[in-house]
C-alpha cells in the first residue's frame, strides 16, 4: 500500500492561464470566451493574462502605455477606459467585434 502525502492548498502551484496562450488563435479564443460569458470585470484581467503571455513590456510599448500603467490598468479589480482596452487589443493583434445574437 502506498502512502499519500497530504498537500496544503498553499503548496499547490498557482494556475496561470498565460502559460496556455501560445498563439494569436489561443488569445482570440480566450478573450472571446471571457466576453461571451458577460463578466465585464473579468475582461481587464483577461487582457492582462494575454499581455503576460506575449510579454507585458512588448505589449505596453506597442500600445503606447507605460508598463507599470498597463499592469495597473489590467489588474483583476481594474476598470480600464475603452481606449486602453482598444490599444491593448490592437497591440495583441486582436479586435473586438460586435455581432447580432444568434437565436435558436
Amino acid at each position: 500500500m502506498s502512502k499519500t502525502k497530504n498537500i496544503k492548498v498553499s503548496e499547490l502551484p498557482v494556475f496561470d492561464p498565460a502559460r496556455y496562450l501560445r498563439d494569436d488563435e489561443d488569445i482570440a479564443a480566450y478573450l472571446t470566451q471571457i466576453i461571451e460569458e458577460g463578466d465585464s470585470g473579468e475582461l481587464a484581467n483577461a487582457l492582462g493574462v494575454a499581455a503576460r503571455a506575449r510579454g507585458m513590456a512588448q505589449i505596453a510599448k506597442a500600445a503606447g502605455i507605460g508598463r507599470e500603467s498597463l499592469y495597473k490598468a489590467l489588474r483583476p479589480d481594474a476598470n480600464p477606459r475603452f481606449d486602453t482596452i482598444a490599444k491593448v487589443c490592437k497591440a495583441l493583434g486582436v479586435r473586438l467585434v460586435v455581432q447580432t445574437e444568434q437565436h435558436p
